[in-house]
């Protein structure tokens, strides 16, 4: 089984991935595969989720981050802490995922947009990549844009 297998996988770079939950021997496979942080953006609710993904995940040998993000209120903490566990392991391979690899889209674009450069054109087509934006999210984009295009 390969990671591509994972519901919505998506390689943003060699550093970089995302999708959607993975299984257990999904995750086995992340692990494999180089990954060493895994940020979980989904909720802890057993419909879409491993029943103890955390430890799973660092007997694997990986760091395990929990940010729990409501698909329907994204908060501009929740992405204020994403931000931060991604510059606190840059260099290191990162594996973002949630339900459907919604969430885990759209904070890795916006981080892409304002940490690592990336244009907006290319942020807007990365969070779009297996959905469309409805407006609870597009307006957090913008809301979360407008923090960090002021800033810079």
């Amino acid at each position: 089984m390969a990671i591509d297998s994972i519901k919505n996988f998506c390689s943003i770079s060699p550093e970089l991935a995302t999708a959607g939950q993975p299984s257990e021997n999904e995750l086995r496979e992340i692990a494999a595969s180089g990954f060493e942080v895994v940020i979980n953006l989904g909720l802890l609710d057993p419909k879409y989720c491993l029943q103890d993904e955390m430890n799973l995940a660092t007997s694997l040998g990986m760091k395990y981050v929990h940010i729990p993000v409501v698909f329907s209120s994204p908060k501009e903490e929740e992405w204020q802490s994403f931000s931060e566990t991604m510059d606190l392991n840059r260099g290191k391979k990162v594996f973002v995922h949630c339900a459907m690899n919604y969430r885990a889209l759209v904070f890795v674009a916006l981080y892409g947009q304002a940490k690592l450069g990336w244009p907006r054109e290319v942020a807007d087509v990365h969070a779009k990549r297996f959905w469309e934006l409805d407006d609870v999210w597009s307006d957090f984009i913008e809301k979360i844009r407008e923090k960090f295009e002021t800033n810079s």
